[in-house]
């Protein structure tokens, strides 16, 4: 289908702009005009934000958790995307996407802050850093969850693919399911077919990867182009054996080979697979909000998926329901009581999934 029309007609707006002129003034202010979506987000009025760090090998790893007010019993690692070099916890990639979910599943999700491959940081850094968040999540945070999923964009897609692998390799306890939405996952990342290619062409150069581009981001993060560490761009690595995997593909998109690839790849490696065309959509349409139709429909697809993960008895308020092992430990925190809106909460802030302080 043709490119989103709100994009579409905001597409001027980006004519003859290079990323280095983005230095300008002038060029970011009509950048700016660009990612401005038809109108203002606003966080989940009952999601509860905290931001903390947690131990990793290379020192704390800031991480940032998202808490519905009703809260099943799933849990969600989400490494945010940005080349390996770029993004923080507070671009929409990362808070909407992490508070969405949070609200749209009922899951607790965790945001993490990785070391980016700046100032002479390289691979295996930010990976260790996502496994950290991923580990702590899993032992300490939600340790009794029904479902624990990992998931990520672009580059976070691959962080958090690539730990699932290092989960397999160690013979550890597998996530439920992988969200990844466009990955970055093989290097060189395939051509695109005639077809897409002349859809794209249209489109200016600040919407564009190109192979120089996807060279620089690999080399900056690994240090060199060839002899990649297999789970660097995970891609290459052997794939059996990994958890259930829901991929987004967005339809304008240097990366779309990468992540078709992968699809095939896993089907191939007899890997349960489900994949979804982001319609209309450019790489990294999940750092804009659900005030575009097709961004809000990602994100219902990524909470539906957890959904289906999720038992059915289980999937109620977290006061009631579930199976006896559920029950018990949510009685312990909720108590007797009338309904407050932060059910599964004690005086002290304990909840099922862990230890959470309110802040």
């Amino acid at each position: 289908m043709p490119l989103d029309p709100h994009l579409a007609e905001r597409l001027h707006l980006l004519a003859g702009l290079t990323f280095p002129d983005l230095a300008d003034p002038d060029a970011q202010a009509r950048f700016a005009e660009f990612m401005r979506d038809p109108s203002e987000w606003t966080r989940p009025a009952d999601v509860v934000v905290e931001d903390r760090e947690i131990p990793g090998p290379h020192g704390p790893v800031p991480v940032r958790s998202y808490v519905p007010g009703r809260p099943g019993s799933a849990a969600v690692l989400w490494a945010h995307g940005g080349g390996f070099l770029g993004g923080d916890l507070d671009m929409p990639e990362a808070h909407v996407v992490a508070a969405e979910l949070a609200a749209r599943a009922g899951a607790v999700v965790v945001s993490v802050d990785y070391r980016l491959a700046v100032g002479g940081v390289r691979y295996p850094v930010p990976l260790d850093d996502v496994c950290a968040a991923w580990r702590w999540l899993r032992t300490e945070l939600a340790p009794d969850a029904d479902v624990v999923a990992l998931g990520g964009a672009s580059a976070g897609a691959a962080l958090a693919l690539a730990t699932a692998l290092r989960d397999r390799d160690e013979a550890l306890r597998p996530a439920d399911l992988l969200l990844l939405a466009y990955p970055f996952a093989h290097f060189p990342v395939p051509a695109l077919d005639s077809a897409t290619a002349a859809e794209m062409a249209a489109l200016p150069p600040t919407m564009r990867f190109t192979t120089r581009d996807i060279e620089f981001m690999v080399e900056n993060y690994v240090g060199r182009l060839t002899d990649l560490p297999r789970d660097a761009l995970p891609g290459a690595a052997a794939l059996r054996g990994l958890p259930p995997v829901h991929v987004l593909v967005c339809e304008y998109d240097d990366l779309r080979p990468s992540a078709e690839l992968l699809v095939r790849q896993l089907t191939a490696s007899e890997v349960e697979v489900r994949s979804s065309l982001a319609a209309g959509m450019p790489h990294g349409h999940l750092n804009r909000t659900p005030a575009l139709a097709e961004v809000g429909r990602s994100l219902d697809l990524f909470a539906d998926a957890l959904r289906r993960r999720t038992p059915l008895a289980v999937r109620g308020g977290p006061c009631e329901g579930g199976p006896p092992r559920v029950r018990e430990q949510r009685a312990a925190v909720c108590g007797p009581g009338p309904r407050t809106g932060r059910e599964g909460a004690g005086r002290d802030g304990l909840r099922w999934w862990g230890t959470v302080r309110d802040g």
